[in-house]
């Protein structure tokens, strides 16, 4: 009985070691990000701003690239279902990044091959040139997330 405990006990120590060590390289950790989101599906273009805003929040600098129907979220006249628990839209969720430093562009391809034009992006959304593009997803200090 007693080994059966003890094994339990070291059994709990060691599954523990790998959150530990998780949490601690966070404290050192990235401080900036790229986020390209290109689904059209609403509850992950929710999540990607979600995560986005949280991590802002939690102090990396965050940089996000709207490709394809994700585009949409830049344009002034967005509108989508509201998600929950929150009741807010990916597009507003994407203005208050904005507000709180994060910095938003949408693709290069978006623009030419839409009926829209930078006049119809919000305010503080740009358009991505490659070079840019790829030099922030090589670059080695910036960690890339995909949506």
């Amino acid at each position: 009985m007693i080994k059966s405990i003890k094994a339990i006990a070291a059994a709990a120590v060691i599954a523990a070691v790998p959150f530990s060590v998780h949490a601690d390289s966070h404290k050192g950790g990235v401080e900036e990000v790229l986020v390209i989101l290109s689904s059209d599906s609403l509850q992950t273009q929710g999540m990607a701003m979600v995560l986005s805003n949280t991590m802002a929040q939690q102090g990396a600098k965050v940089n996000v690239l709207l490709c394809d129907k994700a585009g949409d979220l830049a344009l002034k006249s967005y509108e989508a279902p509201a998600l929950k628990p929150k009741d807010v839209t990916p597009g507003q969720m994407l203005r208050g990044l904005l507000k709180n430093g994060g910095e938003a562009k949408v693709c290069a391809l978006y623009l030419p091959n839409s009926d829209y034009g930078k006049d119809d992006l919000i305010e503080g959304v740009g358009v991505a040139m490659p070079p840019e593009m790829a030099g922030q997803m090589l670059n080695s200090k910036m960690r890339t997330f995909t949506f």
